[in-house]
């Protein structure tokens, strides 16, 4: 809103014209978001604390001790994050752009789809009884696949349907209206990865931060022609406008952060992590960096393996791998102390975005 009333003014007012760079809107929207977050945070905390009462439920075969130290904390959280992004994008991006249009689709409707499963799980107070995993997928699906449709028909045939490969510039494997299974694999997977991860005090915000942060930058890169040519990347005309987009997930999750950093005040729930994992998976489909997506998120998929790991192990063995799944819980398990876990995914997120900003340049 703010681009399109302010910067239309910049022939009467030059200092307007900084609105034209997507750089100043990706500032403004970090810093509208963080404090959307700030302002609204504790009325938001208490709000959710007097409705929910005992607070997210506790999963049973999880560490005993969180049955007693995250008793009572209120869920729901994801909510302040996707309205401080929400209004952080739609104040600062350029709303004519499609892509920030179905990239907001898929992250409100898997904040949708998270937000009644963590709605059935307070009002059944129960950790696992909310609705069907396999309705919950199929509705994940469609929402994601109405997203991959529109990037394929926003793209040039035979590009948009095709996949690039990191350090390979010349590579590209056209999959034809396979890409469409290929992106809702994306996007749903990521969805799912991220929820997975969010298990400990502050856990999945940071590596979410660290991964909207470096896929601002790529998104920045692509969607610039001199760049993306400097850099032997390919050009998807538009995409420049996704690095608004995450600067409000990075402005929101550092809000959130401060309610969420141990003892958590208030957890994500599904609502966010669903949202912000799918959130990711739409952009790196975007920008055609679906399979850097694999190294930046690598945290994300190292979580998401262990569970199918432990799952396929056991049904097949009756033995498991890990002492717990996710991964987080098998070192919890081990007797790493919370913060220690926390702190070490962190480092490991940072490694990862840097080996997959390295992809950028050694082509």
């Amino acid at each position: 809103m703010l681009y399109h009333f302010l910067y239309g003014l910049s022939d009467q007012i030059s200092a307007l014209n900084v609105f034209r760079y997507i750089t100043f809107r990706t500032g403004g929207a970090v810093v509208t978001a963080l404090l959307l977050v700030f302002l609204f945070g504790p009325m938001t905390i208490n709000a959710l604390r007097k409705r929910q009462g005992k607070g997210q439920p506790i999963r049973d075969d999880g560490p005993q001790r969180h049955i007693l130290e995250k008793q009572g904390t209120p869920t729901m959280g994801g909510l302040m994050i996707l309205v401080s992004i929400g209004v952080a994008t739609l104040l600062w991006s350029n709303l004519t752009n499609p892509y920030v249009w179905l990239v907001l689709f898929v992250t409100i409707g898997f904040g949708t789809i998270g937000f009644y499963d963590d709605y059935l799980k307070v009002t059944r107070d129960s950790a696992s009884h909310a609705f069907s995993g396999k309705v919950r997928l199929a509705a994940e699906a469609v929402i994601a696949l109405i997203a991959v449709i529109g990037f394929m028909q926003i793209g040039k045939a035979p590009f948009a349907t095709s996949v690039t490969f990191p350090f390979l510039k010349d590579l590209l494997l056209n999959l034809g209206w396979f890409f469409s299974v290929f992106g809702v694999f994306v996007i749903v997977g990521a969805g799912n990865a991220v929820n997975l991860t969010d298990g400990l005090d502050g856990l999945a915000i940071v590596p979410v931060m660290i991964a909207a942060g470096t896929f601002g930058l790529i998104a920045y890169l692509v969607g610039n022609a001199v760049f993306a040519n400097y850099l032997q990347l390919h050009f998807v005309l538009g995409t420049g406008e996704l690095a608004v987009f995450c600067g409000a997930v990075l402005g929101a999750g550092l809000g959130f952060l401060w309610f969420n950093a141990p003892p958590a005040m208030i957890f994500m729930g599904d609502t966010g992590s669903l949202a912000l994992g799918g959130a990711l998976g739409a952009i790196s489909i975007a920008t055609k960096h679906e399979l850097v997506l694999a190294i930046v998120g690598g945290l994300f998929v190292l979580e998401a393996v262990s569970v199918i790991v432990q799952v396929i192990s056991f049904k097949t063995t009756g033995k498991r791998v890990f002492a717990m799944a996710p991964l987080h819980h098998h070192f919890e398990h081990k007797g790493w102390s919370e913060p220690t876990i926390v702190i070490r995914f962190w480092i490991i997120s940072v490694m990862l975005a840097l080996a997959g900003l390295a992809t950028l340049k050694l082509r």
